[in-house]
């Protein structure tokens, strides 16, 4: 990430410079009525822009998990064996398009519908802001058309859900010793003359957690505090686990049923052809190239709608 970070800055004086001798250029050609050094000029801004425009794009990818693995989930909603084909086609839509602009994508699970189409499917995808490209993607996806399936060849509504979430590593638990209080206990035997007497219990506190962890089935006090430190560890990363798994709970947001009523964009073949996103206004008539994987007019839609909703702030989102 520094690296990049450094990339950027670079790029943006090399810009700079370039601006600085593209001007001069430009008004040595005017100041000379040299058409051709005017020319130069015109085409070393023209090059110039280009890079302005990626550097821009760039400037879009303020969110912490942006750079991160992105891991997403198409599942069949409202709509029979319409909707498990429209989950197909979105997945299709994906591999295309991931395809063309250069990220890695690895099938995690497939289960086919048992007529035509899919279930559901999981993929994982890395790049350059996997997560970033992908996360507005999510969300409820709706298809309007003549159905394939029905054989009185009627209009259909199939709906699809689109789950994304980061990748996010969760750290192996390491225990400070500090961090931990150990007492030592008399073990409770069976009584009588078998009665343990010696004080080989021992009862760990982690104290920044709270976790109380206790062992004395074991001889001695050295195994009983080993046993102890392994339960610990376990309930350490159990915790770990629950925080991990609220943490993408409060990353993907309120999950709304695939069906009418839900959807972040329809895609419309019949009465006319039209594909819209209703979070950002984003619409194209061309909907076979949007099917066929040419959906970056969205997802860069996507990410200056959520930077105006970053600028604005919560107030004005209400």
């Amino acid at each position: 990430m520094l690296a990049r970070h450094e990339q950027t800055i670079a790029q943006v004086d090399t810009i700079g410079a370039a601006l600085d001798d593209a001007e001069t250029l430009l008004e040595l050609g005017e100041a000379e009525e040299d058409a051709a050094t005017v020319k130069e000029a015109a085409s070393d801004l023209t090059e110039l822009e280009s890079e302005l425009a990626d550097l821009e794009r760039e400037s879009l990818f303020f969110g912490e998990y942006d750079d991160n693995a992105a891991i997403v989930s198409v599942h069949a909603g409202a709509g029979g064996v319409d909707a498990q084909d429209w989950a197909e086609m979105l997945l299709r839509m994906y591999t295309r398009y991931l395809d063309d602009v250069g990220f890695a994508v690895e099938v995690d699970d497939l289960q086919e519908g048992e007529e035509a189409g899919i279930k559901s499917a999981s993929f994982t995808v890395r790049g350059d802001y996997a997560y970033g490209n992908m996360e507005g993607e999510r969300g409820v996806h709706r298809l309007v058309r003549m159905s394939p399936f029905d054989a009185a060849n009627r209009r259909h509504t199939s709906f699809a859900a689109v789950d994304v979430i980061p990748e996010v590593e969760t750290a192996p638990f390491e225990i400070n010793p500090d961090d931990l209080r150990i007492d030592v206990m008399r073990a409770q035997g069976a009584g009588g003359q078998h009665v343990n007497t010696t004080d080989s219990a021992v009862r760990i506190t982690h104290i920044p957690t709270n976790i109380v962890v206790t062992c004395q089935a074991e001889r001695s006090q050295l195994q009983n505090r080993a046993r102890a430190m392994e339960l610990l560890n376990s309930r350490l990363a159990e915790l770990a686990r629950q925080q991990h798994a609220e943490r993408l709970e409060e990353i993907r947001g309120e999950q709304n049923e695939a069906a009418w009523g839900h959807q972040i964009r329809s895609y419309v073949l019949a009465p006319y052809q039209m594909v819209k996103d209703l979070r950002t206004e984003v619409e194209i008539g061309n909907v076979e190239a949007v099917l066929d994987g040419d959906i970056g007019v969205f997802t860069d839609g996507y990410l200056e709608w959520r930077r105006r909703q970053e600028s604005d702030g919560p107030a004005e989102n209400e």
